[in-house]
């Protein structure tokens, strides 16, 4: 359900299958239950590995949530690009696509919202990595918003890669607190509008 994917890029040798575990049910009980309420030796207890399995793949929990983090990232990359692929000739319709499945997505029970998006609010500090891991994910996903802008012929690039992502990150939290039969079943047609105004 979180923005991420299962892989942590490893080969697949047993060290690398507890890095996964570990990696896959950090991922699993930050999303549910927020990163600061879980701890080490139940993530390691979930995983069904040991301790030091943990820390001779992450240096501390810090570089775990980091980790976590990148996943989530990946994940919501990997669904841009998908939803353009599927659209390689209409990046416009991909762009509405991309919005659609965050619209579907945010309907299903269990939904918190963005991993990312949640991991800012509970790390205020300006200075901890998981801060600067969301943000980078953040700015990344406007700078290619704007890139799409401006293949689709978008006037003003910037501008609507702002309302794009004002609407991504609106239906993240409309999506918790509405569920599906809140604002963001509107979402899809918000977004075509958004776009249309941009071209005109």
């Amino acid at each position: 359900m979180a923005d991420g994917t299962s892989g942590d890029g490893h080969d697949g040798s047993g060290p690398a299958r507890a890095g996964d575990r570990i990696r896959a049910a950090a991922r699993e009980l930050f999303y549910s239950r927020g990163i600061r309420g879980v701890g080490v030796d139940e993530i390691v207890a979930r995983a069904g590995v040991t301790k030091p399995s943990l820390y001779r793949g992450f240096a501390s929990k810090d570089a775990l949530v980091v980790a976590c983090l990148e996943d989530y990232d990946a994940g919501l990359r990997r669904r841009l690009d998908e939803a353009l692929a599927a659209h390689a000739d209409d990046p416009r319709a991909g762009l509405v696509a991309f919005l659609s499945g965050i619209a579907g997505r945010s309907a299903r029970p269990g939904f918190r919202g963005c991993g990312l998006t949640n991991a800012l609010v509970e790390y205020p500090e300006a200075d901890h990595p998981a801060r600067a891991a969301v943000l980078a994910s953040k700015r990344a996903l406007h700078a290619r918003l704007a890139e799409v802008a401006r293949t689709i012929g978008a006037r003003k690039p910037e501008p609507l890669a702002d309302a794009l992502l004002l609407l991504i990150e609106g239906a993240f939290a409309c999506g918790q607190i509405f569920g599906a039969e809140g604002p963001n079943r509107s979402l899809a047609g918000a977004a075509e509008a958004l776009i249309a105004t941009s071209l005109e």
